[in-house]
């Protein structure tokens, strides 16, 4: 082998792993979904500049696409990680793909040097056979991890569990109900925002005590029959299906497909009770309870929630620190749910009274003289104007921080945006994706508009001063 073919054999393995280095970190962030990345990619523009056009500029180029791959696309691949707010997780997954990608490029190279058959190394077929391969191990995988997972259930013959869904809400209902009835069970719920099928086994394996009495487990879903996958799973005792709306409306298409998904959750052959919001269905069903008419007299303020609510016909006043009074559906869903599995109805007052925030859900921080109301884990329309309409409750300036709505629609984002004309004096847009709107449609004292996230810490020095209230409603990493 001389010079220039061991140069060529180099730059044909770092060429392949960056390639793959940028289509796991695609794969992962769109739940290793290869049509969503291809079809459903919020900048498919990126595919072109930092995949089609390397790859067809290597065939094209043979014989100086290394002055192009170190020169230009490595320097832009490492710049484009680096700018990243959601980087690659090297995972067991990300790391068997990887090894698994660097083997066959480097067998395929060495067979082609001692045949000396090759005129170029090839780049598609090692990432072809990688994306194959890694696809087999982990269903493979995923089936292994299943079975023990299923059966670390089985073992569990007294426990409990309760699943929870809805388009938005669903983690602080898991949040609520965790706070609620640890005061009298031994609960565990799965962690963050965990709600895919491969995260709920790898948490039940991993993380789920045996000694754990009731298990809430939260269920999302991209696409029809996920939710049904997960009920099949668990076969959840008590199901709660909490507020729908109109979320990743561009993976269903219709209200009425994210319905029916997230109806899928009652399907469980051991299912005892099912709680289901009122606006979601009219359909009766033996074992189901509409909620959502309990809690009244509500008045939600920058101190917190007073309401009332009632529990098998008694009525109790409850106070909770939670902020935004889209919060009382969530905390009715933890009630009714608390008071089917035996907590007196005192009990659950004094719960409500001692719930604690959800972290990046109308979270209320004071520094440095401002105060911050961190909602960037709210994604929802109600959510949003709730948060607006608190900021509007404080005297001093009013500063919002927002990509707008994601994976939603032109109308509901216009809805957004005159709700801040009203309030705000100062909006700072942190995405690309609903710019348009926002130039066109926003008329506050100042609006800024982010072309990278890393310039926003910054931009907030600059633009806030003590006495201000600023609300980060929503956020979306900058894939999106």
């Amino acid at each position: 082998m001389d010079y220039a073919q061991l140069g060529a054999f180099v730059t044909n393995v770092l060429f392949v792993t960056t390639l793959g280095w940028y289509l796991i970190t695609n794969l992962q962030w769109y739940d290793y979904k290869i049509e969503r990345v291809v079809l459903k990619h919020h900048k498919p523009l990126w595919h072109v500049g930092y995949f089609l056009i390397p790859l067809i500029a290597y065939y094209a180029f043979y014989h100086f696409f290394w002055i192009f791959f170190y020169f230009a696309l490595l320097p832009a691949i490492v710049l484009w990680h680096k700018k990243l707010d959601k980087k690659l997780v090297l995972t067991w997954r990300v790391k068997r793909f990887l090894i698994l990608l660097i083997t066959l490029t480097l067998f395929q190279n060495f067979i082609c040097t001692l045949k000396d058959v090759c005129g170029i190394y090839g780049v598609v077929m090692p990432l072809s056979l990688a994306f194959a391969g890694s696809w087999l191990i982990e269903n493979y995988l995923f089936l292994a991890y299943k079975k023990q997972a299923e059966k670390k259930l089985g073992q569990m013959t007294a426990l409990h569990i309760i699943a929870v869904t809805g388009s938005y809400g669903k983690t602080s209902m898991k949040n609520f109900m965790t706070q609620m009835l640890s005061r009298q069970f031994k609960v565990y719920a799965t962690p963050r925002s965990v709600n895919t099928i491969g995260g709920i086994i790898k948490d039940v394996n991993e993380s789920l005590p045996q000694d754990t009495q009731i298990y809430i487990c939260e269920a999302g879903a991209r696409q029809q029959g996920d939710i049904y996958t997960i009920a099949q799973f668990l076969h959840p005792h008590t199901v709660v299906v909490g507020k729908v709306g109109p979320q990743h409306l561009e993976y269903f298409k219709t209200l009425e497909n994210i319905v029916r998904t997230k109806l899928e959750l009652i399907h469980s052959d051991r299912l005892q009770r099912a709680f289901v919001y009122k606006d979601v269905t009219d359909e009766p069903h033996e074992k189901v309870t509409f909620f959502g008419s309990e809690i009244t007299h509500v008045t939600a303020t920058l101190e917190g929630i007073d309401f009332d609510l009632e529990l098998d016909g008694t009525c109790l006043h409850c106070h909770t620190d939670i902020l935004g009074a889209f919060q009382t559906m969530n905390i009715n869903a933890a009630a009714v749910v608390a008071y089917a599995l035996g907590m007196d109805r005192e009990e659950i007052v004094k719960a409500i009274a001692a719930l604690r925030p959800v972290e990046h859900r109308l979270e209320k921080i004071e520094a440095g003289g401002k105060i911050i109301l961190d909602d960037g884990y709210n994604g929802n329309i109600d959510g949003m104007l709730e948060g607006i309409r608190l900021c509007s409750l404080h005297a001093g300036r009013k500063v919002m921080v927002t990509p707008g709505l994601v994976e939603s629609t032109d109308a509901l984002n216009l809805k957004l945006i005159h709700a801040v004309n009203e309030v705000f004096d100062t909006v700072i847009v942190t995405s690309e994706l609903n710019r348009a709107l926002f130039e066109k449609n926003l008329h506050v004292n100042r609006t800024v508009i982010l072309k990278d996230k890393a310039q926003l810490t910054a931009t907030l020095a600059q633009e806030t001063r003590s006495g201000d209230i600023i609300l980060f409603a929503n956020d979306a990493p900058n894939f999106i």
